[in-house]
C-alpha cells in the first residue's frame, strides 16, 4: 500500500505564488495611489482661476509713495469681489515694510501705496503680487501673477 504524505505536514509552498503575490501586492498599490490622486484632484474641478492686473505696472523707486490699483479677475475678465491683495518685495524693496495688502472691492480692485526701493547699482527690480482668493466661493490662484517692475529713476 503506497502512502501519501499530508498536506499540513508539506512545507513546500505552491510554486509561482510568491511572485504572483508580490505583482498583485505592486500592481494594486500602484492602482490605490492613481485612483487617490484622481479623487485628490476632484475637488478643485470646477475651481476658477484668478488673475492680478496691476496699474501701472512699472513703477520708478525713489520717487516717494505711489498709488497702485491692483485689479483682481477671473480668466474672462470678470471681477472678483473679496478677495486679498498681498505686494512683497522680491528683487526690489519696500521701505520699512515686508508687504503691502489690500482687498478688493465689488469692481475687484484693490489700491495700495507703495515706495519700492532698489539696491545700490542696481538698475531695476520687481515686487511679487499674490492673491488670497474669498474663501468658499470656488476660486483659485496656482499660476503665477503678473509682477510689478521697479525701475531706477533716470
Amino acid at each position: 500500500m503506497r502512502r501519501t504524505r499530508l498536506r499540513a505536514v508539506d512545507d513546500r509552498a505552491i510554486e509561482g505564488l510568491p511572485v504572483r503575490l508580490v505583482i498583485a501586492v505592486v500592481v494594486g498599490v500602484a492602482s490605490l495611489s492613481v485612483m487617490m490622486a484622481l479623487v485628490d484632484d476632484v475637488g478643485d474641478i470646477g475651481a476658477t482661476e484668478v488673475d492680478v492686473e496691476p496699474d501701472p505696472s512699472v513703477i520708478v523707486a525713489e520717487d516717494g509713495s505711489q498709488q497702485v490699483t491692483l485689479t483682481v479677475v477671473e480668466a474672462d475678465g470678470t471681477p472678483v469681489e473679496d478677495a486679498t491683495v498681498i505686494v512683497r518685495g522680491d528683487t526690489a524693496t519696500l521701505d520699512g515694510q515686508s508687504f503691502k495688502r489690500g482687498t478688493t472691492s465689488e469692481d475687484g480692485t484693490a489700491t495700495v501705496s507703495l515706495n519700492p526701493g532698489l539696491s545700490s547699482n542696481q538698475a531695476e527690480g520687481t515686487l511679487d503680487v499674490e492673491v488670497k482668493p474669498p474663501a468658499g466661493d470656488g476660486y483659485t490662484d496656482r499660476r503665477e501673477n503678473t509682477e510689478i517692475l521697479v525701475v531706477e529713476e533716470d
